[in-house]
């Protein structure tokens, strides 16, 4: 190993997290520890890691943006035929995580995600920026193309083609919300012997505390 990675160390010092101040509810933990993200200024702090996995038992990860916490879920929203679309049709059961580095803060979630109304992906879509409504008819999510010049002449044309009016939503695109039953949050400690505390849902649906080791 390259001793110059394998010397990259940083010690985590700033904060403790114990069981005993958090909140009884996951959700309401998370919203506190997003808008001390926020608050913090950090760059896009509703970046994502979403994992999938394939049919054949192949992960895949990828980042993508939180849009919302509704119902008590995770809401995001990407093309239905993309490669993650594709994997969460066979297997709904996914993770998210969540990395605020300046907080030496990690969140892991593990839930399910389903398809949310085309109403509510709808009015979503709508309030985007006219360029990001383009965008999500123009690319054909991870699907092969020959070169850059093939996202050129789609946008084009389909900016002619709705040119002067309101852009539809396409059928192909829309949200996921993610209702989780298992969240833990990392607090980084010195020496490696970081904070975890983790939720889980029982059967009668209330979320059991836990502290894990590091």
């Amino acid at each position: 190993m390259d001793d110059s990675i394998a010397g990259m160390r940083k010690e985590y010092k700033l904060r403790t997290l114990t069981t005993a101040e958090v909140y009884p509810d996951p959700m309401q933990q998370f919203e506190q520890w997003f808008a001390e993200a926020r608050q913090a200024k950090l760059t896009e702090p509703n970046a994502m890691t979403l994992s999938t996995v394939s049919a054949e038992g192949r992960p895949s990860a990828r980042i993508v943006l939180l849009k919302g916490i509704e119902h008590d879920a995770f809401v995001f929203y990407t093309n239905y035929t993309s490669r993650k679309g594709h994997e969460i049709a066979t297997d709904a059961w996914v993770a998210l995580t969540f990395f605020w580095e300046a907080l030496e803060r990690q969140v892991r979630i593990e839930g399910r995600a389903m398809r949310i109304s085309e109403e509510r992906s709808t009015k979503y879509f709508h309030s985007r920026p006219r360029g990001s409504q383009l965008g999500a008819w123009v690319s054909p999510q991870s699907q092969e193309i020959a070169d850059r010049s093939v996202l050129d002449e789609r946008l084009a044309s389909y900016t002619a083609q709705f040119e002067g009016q309101q852009i539809p939503k396409p059928p192909h695109w829309g949200g996921y919300e993610v209702r989780p039953d298992s969240v833990e949050f990392w607090q980084g400690q010195p020496s490696r012997l970081h904070d975890r505390v983790r939720y889980t849902l029982e059967d009668d649906q209330h979320w059991k505390i836990a502290r894990l080791a590091p």
